[in-house]
């Protein structure tokens, strides 16, 4: 005689199959007893600030949105303040040999990097320079540097001495030559 093929594992295995399948005709049960939930159960609603609510939302705080207000993308840049693209600044470490050196704007106090490949006059040390701000691969690059173009100081005197002789001339003119002057 042959030994029964069912073992304790066996039987156990198919115990926890049936208490399963009790388990959920008893739910099964239950919801059928609670009554079919409504569409209206189901639904959520979005309110004005996008969040989920289980109530509709107040027509009186509707807010109109115009589609064609509506940018997809980038936005354009609109020109707000016309920026002189020039700046101004002093030249705080140049090294010759090798062709670069940094520049402190007079602004902002802002040191960008500088090369020479970006220089339209030499430069050294300490000078007052012109030049323009580009984006390069490690940050803010200043490009098409040139020095200041500054009035030597004799330069002004001298303006300003034929300008009081212009004017002291003016002064001493006697008004009857004027009028003779006017008749010739």
């Amino acid at each position: 005689m042959a030994k029964s093929q069912e073992t304790f594992n066996k039987k156990e295995k198919e115990k926890l199959r049936i208490k399963k399948r009790e388990e959920k005709q008893k739910k099964k049960d239950e919801r059928k007893a609670e009554g079919a939930s409504s569409f209206d159960d189901m639904i959520a609603y979005v309110d004005e600030n996008g969040n989920l609510s289980a109530t509709p939302p107040d027509p009186l705080k509707k807010k109109k949105v115009i589609a064609a207000n509506i940018e997809i993308g980038i936005p354009t840049r609109e020109d707000s303040e016309a920026v002189d693209p020039n700046h101004i600044g002093i030249v705080t470490f140049f090294d010759t040999s090798k062709g670069y050196g940094f520049i402190k704007d007079r602004d902002n106090q802002e040191s960008y990097f500088s090369h020479v490949n970006g220089h339209l006059e030499a430069i050294s040390e300490r000078d007052t320079v012109t030049f323009r701000i580009e984006k390069g691969m490690k940050g803010w690059n200043a490009v098409d540097v040139k020095k200041e173009v500054k009035a030597p100081k004799e330069a002004k005197v001298v303006a300003e001495t034929a300008e009081e002789e212009v004017v002291s001339e003016t002064e001493n003119v006697d008004p009857e030559t004027s009028e003779e002057e006017k008749e010739d």
